[in-house]
């Protein structure tokens, strides 16, 4: 069962306090309530206006008001008030004239359009009777709507209203505009245009889906060549207002030009060995479509927005952020949890999905529930997609959700419930609850009993390959589990749980590895248990905190003495060194604080009788603040010195606690009440059950909120995006439901601020009711913010939708399609840029445009013309990476520092009263002071250094703090770009402004005067070291005054002539901020492999690349040379820069480019493996640049060996023809007249063979004939030819 949670609140309905609004006054509202809305703006006059100026709120007398009185009288016993633009907040309370009967109204000073319209929509109606006096007012008792035991009277309820209502001028009210939300599910391509279709994120693989109709995209800025693809989903986007129905709502925001605009925010994986550590973000807008379903009207009846949902490998946990693009109805940012659920998988045979885990019910019991304590929400912060809570009574099941609990699912694991391996475990009874749930990037963990398991999802956009484990896997099976304790932040690329034992491994703690979801566990410390190293007869581990960055384990030890004494210690371990040691010893009793609100523990206060409990700890790696818990509440900012915090009652005791990592923290006991801590402060504030609580609770059951309810229990308490959630089960009746609601913990402390600190006091010929001012200040703000990206390191990219040839603008299945493959395809471009040739042109995008951009224009011509193929036209600038962001008038959700570098920024604060005095100094020199302080505290104060200046702004009653923070260039040594980077934090205080200043924005309350900023100090993510190809051609060409690239030339990898000297530049690349320069630092270049041919490059061993490249080398192996003398500190290896001398190619006698065989008639090549780092040698920055390229070189000489050989068989061969010419040409002339004689003795014989055949007996005839031939024989000898001596007549 998918069950969806209410996550919006009660919609505040406050109203701007202004001089004017003639937009208001010219709204059409109808009859008498426009007149009664101008007649009380005439009537306040000016005296409102200057109550206004002081930010006070009066209660109006009955003089003025005139009509409204009387109509007030000659309503209906019966009939109820309508509320119209009377009502409001940030208002006056009238009494009306009748003592019988007293109904209370408020009114608005300027009445809007929006609260006219909804005049009637909402009714309240308060009965009661009044005193004499007409200035006070008292009702009967009222049963606000809340939990049974919450029952207050009304005449507190309404002087606590009027606190909330009457609050100073610093609590700004918003504008009561009209509550609209967004809503966002998924689809896939099959379900788009379905109504109520919605789809689960478990699919990872692109889709095939676009390639067809990017076929058909001729005359387009496409690469045919290119194969597109799409990813699995889209996501579906929607708006709904309170009390209208959606689909006109909708088709209205459209023709008003609303066009919601979409953010995916893409989480860092966890192993950063396996994939770049990188902020990434894709800015799209939102295309509108039809619905597919049965429409009547001529143009659409149904419609909705859709965006591909993009998926990035190596990350699993997305943020989708919707807000609208300013036009249409104002609609709130709303951010939404898209992670991939890797706990699914699809049934084949009945085509549905189905949960690896166990099976999915359908049905919420109270039982589940009711009356059940609340438990932890326990997972790796900001990287777990998936959530689990355990916790339900007898039974083994859980509670999941992908989606912060916006939806979630009941799930019965299959788990073998084996209880017989644990008989010998000190356990009384067994049960089949889940008691410990913990979540990981791609794994969970759960224990029941003493039994632990873990399941690997099924995450192939993570692990490269299919890691899912396919069932619950049972680990340490021959161990007792009594606890499991998370890990909440990830290190060294990998996560971490911890396991607790009993009996007989006891004083031992189990180490759990995740990596990339394979699961290892470890038992510490190493040489033995903790009880024999403290040593005591007998300890326990009560809880354990890992520090992953520190590599530092964290024990909290409760030993037992022979005399039956108990004592708690804090016992640090580091895995490392395998050393242990204690920190702290806890004392047995609660410290007296004699009213303080803390107390510093040195051993030499004194103490109450109840005894130290404790029961957890918390540690912060961003302030390194530790928390001990239990019955008592102790932090410490170095581990050494501890603070008590008083103002939490030794009477409870502490179940778990709530952190945010972000500056503030939730405290949940055993009785189920909440409290409240800023860390860095020592105030604890009770939440729940406070008078504040109750305020709230009465307000929103005046408001009909579904989030509340006389019954309700809470199952657990957690933050999400810097907010307080309850997970809460209400029964309204005989239903329940599990639902999800803000905890408005600014809102609490500002009821209880103002119910207690009130008074009534006489002015006039009337009483008002005055609040003292408890901030120091009236306005902080924030100026001069510097560009956030250089410090978030926030990558962003814009994808726009295809323009569609269709006058409604509506688009079609293949727009979509098309949509959907180019951004696919631009986050290819970002996945493949990383590259260490760099292009010409420093943007991702570069090379998809580079050859369309002439046809531009061309592109244009035919969408104008509504002649572009399959309907829509690719604007090429709708697709590019933004560099520009701009500041949110907020200080940056984080900071990265480099070596030295620093963050500026100034905080404009306006006193509250008059704030200055003179202040006398030595000379009779007197100096100007503000009584408003502001602090900066460091977490690590020996790596930062924080810079504030004042400037007194007299007669602005303000003063301007500038603030500098910059690293000191002393705790970090050198790291790859985002790896091992330092977790600090920089919080902000304006002194005395805790729990004090709250003020309302347009995102809802929020407390003032303390700000908290993460700290990340390292090399920051996104730099990068490229191989500047470009400019080295450009200077080789220059010194060596010519330039011969390879036969067959490769353009992304020219060639370098072996005799010429070689000189490299590089280029350090923000891949964020798009800045791009020469490298300018030193570093170290090796040859650290090679080939004669790109298949056969194998990778060198250590050894061979001393020998290839050190100076030191005495094996004539090297393979370059420098004139450059710098050498590293042990003199192996050269420092270059970019100042240095060229490289010379040598190839000595044992080096593998030695003696290359030519494979053809051209000079023989190699591939050199070169690896370039600044590690150790470049002292100017973090970051250890790192980059390893192929190098193509042609022309290397011969072997000398080979080279001889060569030259002799090539002498010798020549020799031989030169000598077998001459002795042709000398033997050709005899050859020739042999060759002639031979012929002709051969014609001869023959002639004479054909004479003797035709001779006659004459003898007459037979002599002259032998005379002729004897003298033919002689003139042929004389060199006649045959032809004519046979010609000669016979005379």
């Amino acid at each position: 069962m998918r069950v969806t949670t209410e996550t919006g609140g009660p919609r505040e309905r406050r109203k701007s306090v202004v001089e004017q609004a003639p937009a208001w006054n010219e709204e059409k509202v109808r009859g008498k309530e426009r007149e009664r809305g101008e007649e009380r703006s005439r009537g306040e006059g000016k005296a409102s206006a200057e109550e206004r100026s002081r930010g006070e709120e009066r209660v109006s007398n009955e003089k003025g008001w005139g009509k409204e009185g009387k109509q007030s009288q000659e309503q209906a016993p019966g009939k109820k008030q309508r509320r119209g633009p009377e009502k409001g907040r940030g208002v006056e309370k009238v009494p009306d004239h009748d003592p019988e009967r007293v109904e209370t109204r408020y009114r608005t000073r300027f009445p809007g359009m929006a609260r006219a319209r909804r005049k009637g929509r909402y009714e309240e109606k308060w009965r009661g009777g009044a005193v004499s006096s007409s200035h006070v007012v008292r009702c009967r008792v009222m049963s606000p709507a809340g939990p049974a035991w919450l029952r207050v009277r009304v005449l507190w309820a309404l002087w606590a209203l009027l606190a909330v209502l009457l609050a100073p001028w610093r609590l700004w009210a918003v504008e009561d505009v009209q509550e609209c939300t967004w809503q966002v599910v998924l689809n896939k391509f099959e379900t788009i245009g379905k109504n109520g279709a919605s789809d689960r994120f478990f699919d990872q693989e692109p889709q095939d889906t676009v390639g067809n109709v990017f076929s058909m995209l001729v005359d387009a800025p496409i690469d045919p060549g290119e194969r597109y693809l799409g990813f699995p989903y889209y996501l579906k986007i929607n708006y709904s207002c309170e009390g209208q129905p959606s689909e006109d709502l909708i088709r209205k925001g459209h023709l008003t030009g609303l066009k919601p605009m979409v953010i995916v925010t893409f989480q860092s994986p966890v192993n950063f060995y396996l994939w770049k550590i990188e902020q990434l973000q894709i800015q799209m807008e939102a295309a509108p479509f039809r619905s597919k379903e049965l429409c009547i009207a001529e143009e659409v009846c149904v419609m909705s927005w859709y965006t591909p949902m993009p998926i990035k490998n190596g990350s699993v946990v997305m943020h989708v952020d919707v807000r609208s693009n300013g036009l249409g109805p104002f609609i709130r940012n709303k951010r939404f949890h898209m992670n991939i659920n890797g706990f699914l998988k699809r049934n084949p045979n009945r085509n549905t999905i189905q949960f690896t885990v166990g099976e999915e019910l359908f049905n919420l019991m109270p039982q589940y529930f009711v009356n059940a304590p609340s438990r932890p929400l326990w997972h790796t912060v900001n990287q777990a997609p998936v959530l689990i809570l355990g916790g339900i009574p007898n039974e083994k099941f859980i509670l999941l959700t992908d989606t912060n609990f916006n939806d979630f699912s009941l799930v019965e694991l299959s788990i073998d419930s084996c209880w017989g391996g644990s008989f010998y475990c000190p356990k009384a009874a067994f049960t089949a609850t889940i008691y410990d749930a913990i979540a990981t990037e791609s794994t969970l963990f759960i224990r029941q009993n003493q039994l632990v398991y873990y399941f690997t999802g099924t995450y192939i956009t993570l692990h490269e390959s299919n890691h899912g484990s396919g069932r619950w896997v049972r680990v340490l099976a021959n161990e007792c589990i009594k606890m499991l304790c998370p890990v909440h932040f990830h290190g060294n690329g990998s996560e971490y749980i911890m396991a607790l034992n009993v009996g007989k491994q006891e004083g031992y703690v189990y180490l759990g590895t995740i990596t990339d979801g394979r699961v290892s566990f470890e038992m510490l410390p190493r040489h033995g248990s903790v009880c024999k190293e403290l040593p005591v007869d007998s300890c326990s581990i009560v809880w354990a905190e890992f520090i992953p960055d520190n590599s530092q384990l964290l024990l909290l030890v409760e030993s037992e003495y022979p005399n039956a004494k108990k004592n708690f210690q804090v016992v640090s371990y580091n895995p490392v060194s395998d050393e242990l040691k204690i920190l702290y010893n806890i004392p047995e009793f609660i410290p007296d604080a004699r009213g303080l609100e803390f107390l510093m523990m040195l051993g030499t206060e004194s103490y109450t009788n109840f005894p130290m409990v404790p029961k957890g700890m918390l540690y912060n790696p961003y302030n390194n603040m530790l928390f001990i818990w239990g019955n008592f509440l102790l932090q410490s900012f170095n581990e050494e010195t501890f603070f008590y915090l008083a103002d939490f009652p030794k009477e409870l005791s502490i179940k778990y606690l709530v952190n945010s990592f972000r500056g503030d923290m939730a405290i949940v006991t055993e009785t189920e009440e909440i409290w409240y801590l800023v860390e860095g402060s020592y105030q604890v504030h009770r939440l729940f059950p406070s008078r504040g609580w109750e305020v709230h609770v009465s307000l929103q059951g005046m408001h009909q909120s579904s989030l509340y309810a006389p019954n309700e229990t809470m199952v657990t308490l957690f933050y999400e995006d810097n907010r307080l959630y309850q997970l809460v089960y209400l029964i309204n009746g005989q239903q329940g439901r599990l639902v999800k609601r803000h905890v408005p913990v600014e809102e609490l402390l500002m009821y209880q601020q103002h119910n207690s600190r009130y008074h009534v006091e006489q002015r006039g010929g009337h009483r008002v009711l005055s609040f003292p001012n408890l901030c120091p200040f009236t306005v902080i703000s924030l100026r001069k913010l510097p560009n956030p990206q250089r410090y978030t390191r926030q990558e962003r990219y814009r994808a726009r939708p295809p323009l569609v040839l269709e006058r409604s603008g509506f688009h079609h299945e293949n727009s979509l399609a098309v949509y959907q493959g180019l951004v696919y395809y631009l986050l290819w471009l970002h996945s493949k840029y990383d590259k260490p040739y760099a292009d010409p042109v420093h943007d991702p995008t570069w090379r998809w445009w580079k050859n369309n951009k002439q046809d531009e224009d061309y592109y244009f011509y035919l969408a104008s013309n509504w002649r572009s193929a399959g309907g829509v036209h690719i604007d090429m600038a709708s697709y590019e990476k933004i560099y520009d962001l701009k500041p949110d008038h907020e200080l940056p959700e984080r900071i990265f520092l480099d070596k030295g570098a620093s963050y500026r920024f100034s905080i404009f604060v306006t006193a509250q009263g008059h704030s200055f005095r003179l202040q006398t100094n030595l000379g009779n020199a007197y100096q100007l002071r503000s009584q408003v302080d502001l602090g900066v505290v460091l977490a690590d104060p020996d790596c930062l250094e924080a810079v504030v200046r004042q400037e007194i702004l007299i007669n602005r009653n303000s003063v301007l703090f500038s603030i500098i923070l910059r690293d000191k260039r002393l705790c970090y040594d050198q790291g790859l770009s985002g790896h091992h980077l330092m977790k600090s934090s920089m919080m902000i205080k304006v002194v005395g402004s805790s729990g004090h200043c709250i003020q309302n924005t347009h995102r809802g309350a929020r407390m003032q005067g303390n700000m908290m900023v993460p700290v990340f100090i390292g090399c920051p993510p996104g730099k990068r070291l490229a191989f500047d190809i470009t400019y080295t051609l450009q200077y080789n060409r220059q010194q060596n005054k010519h330039y011969f690239d390879c036969i067959h030339v490769d353009p992304e990898m020219p060639c370098f002539l072996f005799r010429d000297l070689f000189y490299p530049f590089f280029l350090i690349q923000d891949l964020v901020t798009g800045d791009s320069g020469s490298f300018q630092g030193s570093y170290v270049l090796k040859v650290v492999g090679g080939g004669r041919t790109l298949d056969s490059i194998r990778a060198y061993s250590e050894e061979e690349i001393y020998h290839f490249n050190s100076p030191l080398d005495k094996t004539n192996s090297l393979i370059w040379k420098t004139s450059t003398a710098e050498t590293t500190k042990d003199s192996a290896f050269h420092i270059m820069s970019h100042e240095s001398s060229g490289i010379e190619w040598l190839c000595l006698e044992n080096s593998p480019c030695y003696d290359a065989v030519p494979q053809s008639i051209f000079a023989p090549e190699f591939f050199f493996k070169v690896l370039v780092s600044n590690r150790d040698v470049d002292k100017s920055t973090y970051c250890n640049y790192e980059l390893t390229f192929l190098l193509h070189i042609h022309g290397l000489p011969l072997s000398a060996r080979r080279a001889l050989f060569i030259v002799i068989v090539s002498a010798s061969v020549s020799v031989g023809l030169v000598t077998l010419y001459i002795v042709f040409c000398l033997l050709w002339p005899i050859m020739v007249k042999a060759y002639n004689i031979l012929r002709w003795k051969i014609n001869n014989l023959v002639i004479s063979d054909s004479y003797s055949t035709y001779l006659t007996p004459s003898g007459v005839f037979s002599m002259p004939s032998q005379r002729s031939f004897r003298i033919n024989s002689k003139e042929a000898e004389n060199g006649a030819e045959p032809k004519e001596i046979l010609e000669k007549p016979l005379t």
